[in-house]
């Protein structure tokens, strides 16, 4: 059981203080631990969701699935919760803290499931997880919260932008999905260099976030 939870959360911490560290106003810990937790408690009601479609005989093909019963759902709730939360905070004052703070939902969620994976699958698949779905929540939670972000600090475009914090991660990780559920064979030939752009593009909204008067 501690290996698998020292396996399960190494990588959160490593990406958590990765984004953290990036922060040239880092924010107060406390509020980054407040908005993991309610990452954390997101997995419980989307469990809930997910098996009662289950229990129903609601089956979806693969591309509903990946998009509309997991994407939609996490990400959704990822933004409502940082919506609801930490959207009006007086923490939220700069355009990165808003990467920061999506990154700590998202990576909270992805901490309780990634453990959960590894209880029932086992530890061998601890290090695959750590580069792909654990890293995937993190970069859709940066490129969630420069959105975010952008809504906050700029006085037009509002309802836009916030628009945008939902329907790039959902995208994104609706590929995610269904690239994961339909190539049986070779998946790492799709998989690896969606990862290597997601990074790509995560890392260049970070730069853009952390710019004093950033335009992009």
């Amino acid at each position: 059981m501690i290996a698998i939870l020292t396996v399960g959360f190494a990588p959160i911490v490593a990406l958590m203080s990765f984004f953290y560290l990036k922060d040239q106003f880092q924010e107060p810990l406390a509020l980054i631990v407040r908005s993991f937790i309610l990452g954390a408690l997101l997995v419980f009601p989307i469990m809930f969701i997910q098996h009662a479609f289950t229990s129903e005989g609601i089956h979806m093909n693969t591309f509903f699935e990946s998009f509309l019963q997991i994407a939609l759902l996490e990400e959704f709730l990822k933004w409502f919760v940082f919506m609801f939360v930490m959207y009006n905070h007086e923490e939220f004052d700069d355009h990165y803290d808003g990467i920061v703070y999506a990154v700590a939902i998202s990576l909270g969620f992805a901490s309780v499931e990634n453990v959960l994976y590894l209880l029932t699958n086992g530890i061998e698949y601890g290090f695959s997880r750590a580069f792909f779905p654990v890293s995937s929540h993190a970069l859709f939670g940066v490129i969630m919260g420069y959105y975010f972000g952008k809504a906050k600090i700029r006085d037009s475009s509002t309802n836009y932008n916030l628009a945008l914090a939902f329907f790039i991660p959902f995208v994104l990780h609706g590929i995610y999905n269904f690239i994961l559920q339909t190539v049986t064979t070779y998946w790492l030939y799709y998989l690896v260099p969606f990862m290597i752009a997601l990074w790509i593009f995560g890392l260049h909204r970070m730069k853009v976030a952390n710019q004093p008067n950033p335009l992009s």
